[in-house]
């Protein structure tokens, strides 16, 4: 069985965010047990959960820490550049501007719920 790090994201629209992040991120569906609470995404070792309104993961959360937004996945890109030319061609929000800095350069997108994910350049070594 693989092992995977997983991480949940409760989100507002299960369908949309499983289109966000496997046609723009290059993650896969994993399980979607019940597409309108549930499903999850993968992309190597990250395991995606994407908690709709009706899922357990959701209703757990209190209303004070249901906000999108404070934490963010990280993703490392060979290409920043080439990266936010082909997401803005593809119509995904950008949450910030590039930001350089001496381990590399990110820039953050959100998903349709307002989850931040960020892709990030390492610096050459």
């Amino acid at each position: 069985m693989t092992q995977y790090a997983s991480v949940r994201y409760v989100v507002d629209d299960v369908p949309a965010a499983v289109e966000f992040y496997t046609r723009h991120l290059g993650f896969t569906l994993h399980t979607s047990p019940a597409p309108a609470a549930f499903a999850d995404v993968v992309r190597g070792p990250l395991r995606l959960l994407l908690s709709g309104p009706a899922s357990s993961g959701a209703r757990a959360t209190p209303p004070e820490a249901a906000e999108p937004g404070r934490n963010r996945i990280h993703l490392i890109v060979d290409d920043l550049d080439a990266e936010i030319d082909r997401l803005k061609g593809a119509g995904v929000p950008f949450r910030s501007e590039p930001v350089s800095g001496p381990g590399g350069r990110q820039i953050l997108v959100g998903d349709p719920a307002g989850n931040l994910v960020e892709l990030f350049q390492p610096a050459s070594r």
